[in-house]
């Protein structure tokens, strides 16, 4: 099950509204029919009716099958292999396009896998190369988010013996694991949380997201690696690192569900899917470096329409982009910046989708807004669509929950 289908089941009951939210082969083009339709307007030049973008080429190919993929990823500098991480709890490696038949890491005996839950992030270290660590964050069994640091055995097959667990974080509901890792560029681990579960983050006395004590709903920003007997260490330019009950790894706060975030590999920019309640998505930017300390605004805020009034959510930084539940959102997913040049029609634009819609859009991110948000055209919907992803090259990837990935690729 895809990670947000709990909250698909709730809108079809309408019982909750507590939003969380075949060959393996390359080359194959998706037959689907096209069903994204362009807005009437842009910011890079392309007519109303699509046609600029569709000329300069955007389809999807197939990269593979698997059994629940929930991300794509690669180490720096391997062209040769695309990691798929698998809910259940295996990552598949495609190795020069073709899927191998053993899974790179196995820990499905480890991990709850269903709905929200399960083997949720990936990251390979910078230095992966020469230390071959890499991080995996997942829903044990015991139903708490562990962060565990693993080394590679080879280029294709992990040491399932290597693991040492960095943290683990109670969690009171089955909803909201967030789950993203990926490292920024000054070298550090960000890992994204989300505020617990429940409708209107409920434990505590005003949630989790605008508690600086608790990890959730929150961006972490920590070096990861064991130093003097400490599992981690919380970057130390942090911004509540010496803030009086404050937690020193936290990087940013006020988020709901953090399903995608996402840094532009050419600027450094952060770009966060924040999954929304009963009404409105949304899409936070910061340019590089600005979102150290900042308030993302849930629970008093959800998107721009105020969800708790009267709360506070100081200095709140209000979402580029949203989208609400009226128009048949109900769960976003984040996804990256392209700096594929392979692909002109999308080099430059912010991509992006939802769960429900399966539409992929994308949008001209500069100066703290969004510009020419459109529906990507001449490519098909994604039914389920769980995720998006990077590899070394910087092509991107789009995920379904029913077990395909795609690339964008020049038509």
């Amino acid at each position: 099950m895809s990670p947000r289908v709990l909250l698909l089941v709730g809108l079809l009951a309408a019982a909750i509204l507590v939003a969380c939210g075949s060959g393996d082969g390359t080359g194959t083009t998706t037959s689907t029919a096209a069903t994204a339709t362009p807005d009437t307007t842009s910011d890079d030049g392309a007519a109303a009716d699509g046609t600029a973008a569709a000329s300069r080429g955007v389809k999807l190919v197939k990269a593979g099958s698997f059994d629940q993929p929930l991300y794509v990823t690669a180490p720096p500098k391997d062209t040769r292999r695309v990691f798929v991480v698998q809910q259940g709890g295996k990552i598949m490696v495609l190795r020069g396009g073709q899927k191998l038949p053993a899974p790179f890491l196995d820990v499905s005996g480890k991990v709850t896998a269903g709905g929200e839950q399960g083997l949720l992030g990936l990251a390979f270290a910078p230095d992966y190369a020469t230390s071959g660590l890499f991080y995996v964050y997942y829903t044990g069994s015991d139903q708490k988010q562990h962060l565990f640091e693993y080394k590679k055995q080879s280029d294709d097959v992990a040491d399932a013996g290597s693991a040492r667990q960095v943290f683990v974080h109670d969690d009171p509901e089955a909803n909201h694991n967030g789950g993203q890792l990926a490292f920024g560029p000054d070298g550090y681990l960000y890992v994204g949380t989300g505020d617990g579960g429940g409708g209107d983050d409920q434990h505590g006395a005003r949630g989790n997201a605008q508690n600086l004590a608790s990890p959730l709903g929150k961006i972490l920003r920590i070096d990861p690696k064991a130093n003097g007997g400490k599992a981690f260490t919380p970057a130390p330019s942090n911004p509540f690192i010496k803030r009086s009950g404050a937690l020193p790894e936290i990087y940013a706060y006020g988020l709901r569900n953090p399903w995608r975030f996402s840094f532009d590999r050419s600027t450094g920019d952060l770009t966060i899917g924040d999954v929304g309640q009963d009404a409105v998505e949304e899409i936070d930017f910061a340019r590089k470096g600005t979102a150290r300390g900042a308030n993302y605004g849930w629970r008093p805020w959800e998107g721009r329409e105020r969800n708790f009034p009267g709360e506070p959510a100081p200095s709140a930084k209000f979402p580029v982009l949203t989208k609400t539940h009226a128009d048949g959102w109900c769960s976003i997913t984040g996804g990256y910046v392209v700096r594929d040049k392979a692909v002109p029609g999308l080099y430059g634009r912010y991509v992006y989708g939802d769960y429900c819609k399966g539409q992929l859009r994308s949008a001209k991110l500069s100066g703290g807004k969004a510009t020419g948000d459109r529906a990507i055209s001449g490519v098909a919907t994604i039914a389920g669509l769980d995720s998006f992803g990077e590899d070394a090259r910087g092509r991107v990837y789009v995920v379904s929950q029913e077990g395909s990935v795609y690339r964008f690729a020049a038509r």
